[in-house]
């Protein structure tokens, strides 16, 4: 399924949201890893997530989508994960193993797919898959965090994130197994 052709600009609001986000970034990491505003980092962590949507859904209700946005809203997912997660392990409140098989197979991905898209041209569109797996490793992230920082009600915190951590590493690399199918076809034409 391919996403409807972007245009050229820049300046659109859906970039706007994706810019805003990003910039959200080290405001919920240095929340996080201080112990008496890491509640407060926390929930603007679960907010930059929760509006990961947000921006896509106004590009495509309003017209307005880009090439660059294309390119920034998965940057910004990818971003907002990464640097939530890092901040999560400082603070103790997400395992290091976990950490690393998810923030791994981003960065085999990015330079592998940097590696084969280099001046080429060519851009693989993302999967649906791809994004039902980014939002069971949101759920994870945040609940296992939540849980493991004890608070209310942390064991149901802890169930949910651990299962949807199950769910999610597998179609996180099942999915990635398809962008490499992709990308294959891809560089090929």
């Amino acid at each position: 399924m391919h996403e409807p052709t972007g245009s050229r600009a820049i300046v659109t609001i859906p970039n706007i949201l994706s810019a805003l986000r990003i910039a959200c970034i080290p405001v919920y990491a240095a929340l996080i890893v201080r112990h008496t505003t890491t509640f407060d980092g926390l929930v603007l962590l679960a907010v930059v997530l929760a509006t990961d949507w947000v921006d896509g859904a106004v590009a495509r209700r309003t017209g307005q989508v880009s090439e660059l946005g294309k390119i920034l809203d998965p940057v910004a997912d990818r971003l907002a994960i990464a640097f939530g997660i890092v901040a999560l392990v400082i603070r103790g409140a997400f395992p290091v193993w976990a950490a690393a098989l998810i923030v791994g197979r981003d960065v085999i991905a990015l330079v592998g797919g940097a590696i084969a898209l280099a001046g080429r041209g060519v851009r693989v569109d993302v999967r649906p898959i791809g994004k039902i797996a980014t939002f069971s490793l949101m759920l994870a992230i945040g609940g296992v965090s939540w849980g493991n920082l004890g608070f209310f009600p942390a064991a149901a915190f802890s169930v949910i994130g651990w299962t949807c951590f199950v769910v999610g590493i597998v179609e996180y690399y099942a999915v990635a197994l398809l962008y490499a199918a992709d990308l294959r076809r891809a560089v090929a034409r």
